[in-house]
C-alpha cells in the first residue's frame, strides 16, 4: 500500500461515478477510474461499482490485455445474476456483489435468502445485503451473521441518503445500526448522501447528510464498546476538533468493521481527508 495513504483509509471510496447524482457515462467512468487506479491515491479507492447489466458493455472499453476490478450492483432480479457473472469477460474481476433484498416496510429475509443461495455459487466473491433500516431489519442482520458464521462471505449494507429525507436516518437510527453490527461482529457498507468528510446541511434540498469522517470515527467507538449514546453524538457532531483527532491517531491501523462507502465522485473525499489533515506528508505533490 502507499504511504501516501494511511492504512485506516485504504480502500474507503469505491468509485460509483455511473450512479447518480455523478451520474457519468460508461465510457468516461471507465477513463476516470484508469487514472484514480494509477494516482498516489490510488490506494484509497476501492472497485469500479457498475450495474449488472452494464456488465455486457464494459469489455468493449478495455484493451485486450487489460484487467479491471468491479463491483456488481443489481439492477436485475437475483436468480439471473449467476448468468451474467458466468457470461462476463474474464478481463473483468468482480470483487463484491451488492444486492438490495426488500423495498421499505418489505419483509428483507426471503431476498435475503435469494441472495444467500446465489453466494453458494460464488465464493470467492464478497456479497453485501442491502437491508432497509425498517422492520426485519435485526432478524436480517441475526441471518447475516449466521452465515457468515457459516463461511458466507456475506456482510450488511445500509443506505444514508438518497432523493427523499426518510431515506436519510438520523444520528441515533445509524448509531443503533452501527452498533447492532458490531454486537454481531458484522462488517457493513454503506451507500448514498456521504459526500462530505463531515457532517453538513446541502443547501439545495435542506437536506442534512452524515460525514464521512463521523461514521468512520463512530464506528472506531463502537469497535472499543461505546454505546449507542456516545456513537449518536459523534455522527451528529460538526466539530472537526472533535472528530479529526481521533482518526488521526488511529490512522495507521486497520478499519474496524466498516468496509467503506461508493461515492459517485473520489475528489471530493480525498479533498476534504487532505484538508483535514489526514493524509500523509507529500500526499498534494
Amino acid at each position: 500500500m502507499s504511504t501516501q495513504v494511511p492504512r485506516l483509509f485504504a480502500g474507503l471510496v469505491d468509485d460509483a461515478a455511473v450512479f447518480p447524482p455523478g451520474s457519468a457515462s460508461l465510457d468516461d467512468a471507465v477513463i476516470a477510474h484508469r487514472a484514480h487506479r494509477t494516482a498516489w491515491y490510488a490506494d484509497l479507492v476501492g472497485p469500479l461499482l457498475v450495474p449488472a447489466s452494464a456488465l455486457v458493455h464494459l469489455p468493449a472499453l478495455l484493451s485486450p490485455d487489460e484487467r479491471i476490478e468491479v463491483g456488481v450492483i443489481t439492477d436485475v432480479p437475483i436468480h439471473r445474476l449467476s448468468g451474467l457473472l458466468a457470461a462476463a469477460d474474464p478481463r473483468l474481476v468482480p470483487r463484491q456483489l451488492e444486492a438490495a433484498v426488500a423495498k421499505r416496510g418489505e419483509d428483507p429475509l426471503p431476498g435475503l435468502t435469494e441472495l444467500l443461495a446465489l453466494g453458494t455459487n460464488l465464493p470467492t466473491m464478497d456479497l453485501y445485503a442491502e437491508v432497509p433500516l425498517t422492520w426485519g431489519l435485526l432478524a436480517a442482520l441475526d441471518r447475516i451473521a449466521r452465515a457468515r458464521a457459516d463461511g458466507v462471505r456475506i456482510a450488511a449494507k445500509f443506505r444514508t441518503g438518497g432523493l427523499a429525507a426518510e431515506l436519510f436516518p438520523s444520528p441515533v437510527e445509524l448509531a443503533a445500526v452501527i452498533r447492532a453490527c458490531r454486537d454481531r461482529d458484522l462488517p457493513f457498507k454503506l451507500t448514498a448522501g456521504l459526500h462530505h468528510a463531515l457532517r453538513h446541511t446541502d443547501p439545495e434540498t435542506g437536506f442534512t447528510h452524515h460525514g464521512f469522517v463521523n461514521v468512520l470515527v463512530a464506528t472506531l467507538a463502537a469497535a472499543e464498546d461505546a454505546e449507542v449514546a456516545e456513537i449518536a453524538e459523534l455522527l451528529a457532531s460538526s466539530d472537526p476538533l472533535r472528530l479529526v483527532e481521533p482518526a488521526r491517531i488511529r490512522r495507521d491501523r486497520s478499519r474496524p468493521l466498516w468496509r467503506g462507502f461508493g461515492s459517485c465522485s473520489i475528489d471530493e473525499p480525498l479533498t476534504d481527508l487532505a484538508r483535514l489533515g489526514l493524509m500523509n506528508q507529500g500526499e498534494t505533490e
